[in-house]
């Protein structure tokens, strides 16, 4: 099970990185060591683009949610979930985490 993850730098100050794979306990920490970087930086925007996840598991979870605790310990910062397949988002859904999460709709830019 792997996980490819491309970073894309957008206009100003923020940062897309588009997920392919499936985010589990082996890939989530590849994920972690590539968001936190992000928000110790000038980065005042991060993008998760999950158009390519098939399967979210507790950790990964885990990992999007210490992202979201990194992005607002910042202020001004934004911490933007996107491309939720059906699957992925009924786990959001399931475990109450589409409430906290700014999701975006639709395929990204």
């Amino acid at each position: 099970m792997n996980l490819e993850i491309d970073e894309v730098k957008q206009d100003g100050n923020a940062t897309r990185l588009k997920l392919d794979g499936v985010v589990n306990i082996q890939t989530a920490v590849a994920l972690r060591q590539r968001i936190k970087p992000l928000l110790n930086e000038t980065c005042r925007e991060v993008h998760i683009d999950l158009i390519g996840v098939r399967f979210i598991d507790s950790a990964g979870l885990a990992t999007l949610v210490e992202g979201l605790q990194w992005s607002r310990a910042g202020e001004g910062r934004r911490f933007v979930l996107s491309g939720l397949s059906e699957n992925v988002r009924d786990i959001f859904e399931l475990a109450k985490l589409d409430t906290i999460f700014d999701i975006e709709d639709g395929k990204p830019a």
